[in-house]
């Protein structure tokens, strides 16, 4: 299926057409992976398309260009304005935000150093990412042979691209073997997270999800999800998990920008629960959903209005 993109893309600093967002193969990121980027999501709302938690967004974008050493020529505010200008000169009322950094063509080698920072923002239609019923229904994962990096190897709470091939594998194992995702363990052989999600489990009444320290991406929507279910009322757990610990759960369920909240109802062909989405995940999904499609208050500040004028610069 071909992308559904927009137009216009954002530059260092200027708008310029989609067609001229290109590369030479000789860039330091072709080879060596230097690349560092997001994925946000901007929902259509009746005040007008909105952006989830943009701040949170930018933040983590730039902190892992700080973990990776690349120095930035546009601030966090000029950056958020860039992404509601992208909205707004694109006449987007709903899409999928990713802004890419990576080191550009200069010398070829493994130091980076002299090699020219370049800064993307583009958009396109991005609708249900592990498929139009996974919401709705649910989906079925295996646990993948495939481990999350091992601590002091790859920083896992950057958000790099080199990341993205071990992810790639944990997909590519998963879809071959019949199955839409696969669960990664960490290096101790506890549970990690998807190929590019989150994951929490519900048991008697409580949920749970793994540690920053299992190799674990710190997510926007894991973070949301957390607050939203001490909101309502759930203890909420951050901690080891043993993986048979995935076969005893009455609920299991992925979050993250693409995916948002969506159940799982089986792994390795063990029924999760009763098979269906559990009553604290679509408790947390009708949560989320209302929130960021602005039927309810946004009590958080989780929506930048991309109608409006943006906050003040930081």
């Amino acid at each position: 299926m071909a992308l559904e993109h927009y137009e216009k893309v954002w530059h260092n600093g200027e708008f310029i057409p989609w067609s001229g967002a290109t590369i030479h193969v000789a860039s330091h990121v072709v080879s060596y992976a230097s690349c560092l980027f997001e994925g946000i999501r901007c929902y259509e709302t009746q005040q007008g398309p909105a952006i989830f938690r943009l701040k949170e967004h930018t933040d983590r974008l730039v902190n892992s260009c700080k973990i990776y050493r690349m120095d930035l020529d546009f601030s966090r505010a000029q950056l958020e304005q860039a992404m509601v200008e992208l909205v707004r000169v694109n006449n987007i009322k709903a899409c999928y935000i990713r802004p890419v950094v990576f080191r550009g063509l200069g010398e070829v080698g493994v130091n980076p150093m002299k090699n020219p920072v370049e800064i993307y923002l583009l958009a396109w239609k991005w609708g249900k990412y592990l498929g139009e019923s996974a919401t709705k229904d649910g989906v079925d994962v295996c646990v993948s042979s495939w481990h999350r990096m091992a601590p002091n190897t790859l920083p896992a709470l950057a958000k790099a691209a080199s990341n993205y091939m071990n992810s790639q594998l944990i997909k590519m194992e998963a879809i071959t073997n019949g199955y839409v995702e696969g669960i990664a363990l960490d290096s101790a052989g506890h549970v990690s997270e998807g190929s590019g999600e989150n994951i929490f489990l519900v048991r008697e009444g409580k949920i749970f999800t793994p540690s920053l320290a299992s190799s674990v991406l710190p997510g926007i929507t894991r973070d949301a999800v957390i607050t939203l279910a001490r909101e309502l009322g759930y203890s909420v757990v951050e901690q080891t998990l043993a993986r048979e610990m995935l076969y005893l759960a009455d609920e299991l369920f992925f979050t993250g920008t693409a995916a948002e909240i969506t159940p799982i109802r089986s792994v390795d062909r063990i029924t999760v629960g009763k098979g269906q989405p559990g009553p604290i995940t679509r408790k947390l999904q009708e949560r989320f959903m209302s929130i960021v499609q602005g039927h309810a208050e946004d009590k958080y500040g989780w929506l930048t209005f991309c109608n409006q004028p943006v906050a003040a610069a930081r």
